[in-house]
C-alpha cells in the first residue's frame, strides 16, 4: 500500500509518516516552503509542491499512484488566518479543489482524508458541550471558514463522482515539535528560554480562560490510520480526547515543571478578534468504528513539549 501526505514536513506530517512506515505503509510527501527535514533514511519519498498550481498536483499524483492521500497541506493557524485571509483562502480552499480535481481527472480513486478543524463549530453553547458532528457550524475566523469550504467541497465530490473521501474535524492537537506560534508550545520555548537566561523571566499571555480540547499529535495520528482504514466514505469524524482544559491550566502544568521564577503578564496583543470560550469533543462515532482512544496523558504531553525546547534552544 502506498500513502501520500500532503504537507508532510509539517508538525503533523512527521509523525503520520513515521506511523505509517510503521505498518509497512510506503509513504510519499509533499513538501512547499522550507527546507525538507527528511532524509533518505526516514524511507520517505518527498516531492515538493505548491498545491495551489493544479499542473504540479497532477504531476505528483501521476508519479506516486496513492492508495490513500492524507491532506495536511494547509495554513493551520486561525491567528495568522485573521492577518491574512488571502493566503488562508487560497491555500486552504484552491488547494484542496485542486487536489479533489486532479483526482477525479486523472481516473486515480485513493481514500483521501480531508482534514478540517474544531474552528468549524466556533461559538458553541454550554448545554451543547461536548461537540458532535451534527452541531451547527458558527465559524469566527477566516481559517474556520476555509476549512468549512474544504469538507463541503469534500461531500459535494463524494455526492458528484463517488469519490472515496473522508472529512475529519480535529481539535486542538499538541506534542513536540510543534510551531511556537500554538499556545502550548509557544509557551514551553519561552520557559525553556527563560531557564537558559536567553529572555527575561517575564511570559506574556493572552486569554487564559478559553476551554480547549487538548489530544497529544501521536494519539491524532493513529486516529488518521484507523479512519483510512475504517471510516466510512463520505462521513464526518470529529477526532479528539473528549476532556477540555483552560488555557490556565496548560500554563500552570508547564510552570510546576520548571524551577524558574517566572512573572506572568497579560499581552492583549494575543487576544483574537473573536474565540470561542470553549471546545470540547465528542469522539463517540470515531471510538465506536474503530475503538480509538487517546493513550498519552495532558501532563506527560506538556512534559516532553517542555522537554524538546530545552534540547532544541
Amino acid at each position: 500500500m502506498k500513502a501520500l501526505i500532503t504537507g508532510v514536513n509539517g508538525f503533523v506530517g512527521k509523525y503520520l509518516s513515521d506511523y505509517l512506515i510503521k505498518k509497512s505503509i510506503e509513504v510519499w510527501g509533499t513538501t512547499y516552503g522550507v527546507e525538507n527535514i527528511f532524509n533518505e533514511t526516514n524511507d520517505i519519498i518527498t516531492r515538493e509542491l505548491d498545491i495551489a498550481d493544479i499542473q504540479e498536483v497532477k504531476k505528483v499524483l501521476v508519479e506516486c499512484k496513492p492508495d490513500y492521500i492524507f491532506h495536511l497541506a494547509a495554513q493551520s493557524s486561525a491567528a495568522i488566518s485573521w492577518k491574512n485571509p488571502q493566503l488562508t483562502m487560497q491555500v486552504n480552499i484552491n488547494g484542496t479543489l485542486n487536489l479533489l480535481q486532479s483526482v477525479r481527472e486523472l481516473g486515480i480513486n485513493p481514500r483521501i482524508l480531508l482534514i478540517g478543524s474544531s474552528e468549524e463549530y466556533g461559538f458553541v453553547r454550554p448545554e451543547d458541550i461536548p461537540v458532535n458532528e451534527m452541531q451547527a457550524l458558527k465559524p469566527s475566523n477566516p481559517y474556520a471558514i476555509s476549512k468549512i469550504a474544504q469538507s463541503m467541497m469534500g461531500e459535494l465530490y463524494v455526492k458528484a463522482y463517488d469519490m472515496d473521501i473522508i472529512m475529519v474535524r480535529a481539535f486542538n492537537h499538541i506534542g513536540p515539535g510543534q510551531s511556537s506560534i500554538f499556545v502550548a508550545s509557544d509557551f514551553a520555548k519561552k520557559i525553556a528560554e527563560i531557564e537558559k537566561g536567553i529572555v527575561q523571566p517575564i511570559l506574556m499571555v493572552g486569554n487564559l480562560e478559553a476551554r480547549r480540547d487538548f489530544t497529544d499529535v501521536r494519539d491524532i495520528v493513529r486516529a488518521y490510520y484507523e479512519l483510512a482504514k475504517k471510516g466510512e466514505q463520505g462521513d464526518l469524524y470529529n477526532v479528539g480526547s473528549g476532556v477540555s482544559y483552560p488555557i490556565q491550566y496548560i500554563l500552570d502544568t508547564l510552570l510546576s515543571i520548571t524551577n524558574s521564577k517566572i512573572q506572568v503578564c497579560e499581552d492583549f496583543n494575543k487576544m483574537r478578534p473573536s474565540d470561542a470560550p470553549i471546545i470540547e469533543c465528542d469522539n463517540t462515532k470515531l471510538k465506536n468504528l474503530t475503538g480509538w482512544y487517546p493513550r498519552y496523558v495532558i501532563e506527560d504531553t506538556l512534559r516532553d513539549i517542555l522537554d524538546f525546547w530545552r534540547d532544541n534552544i
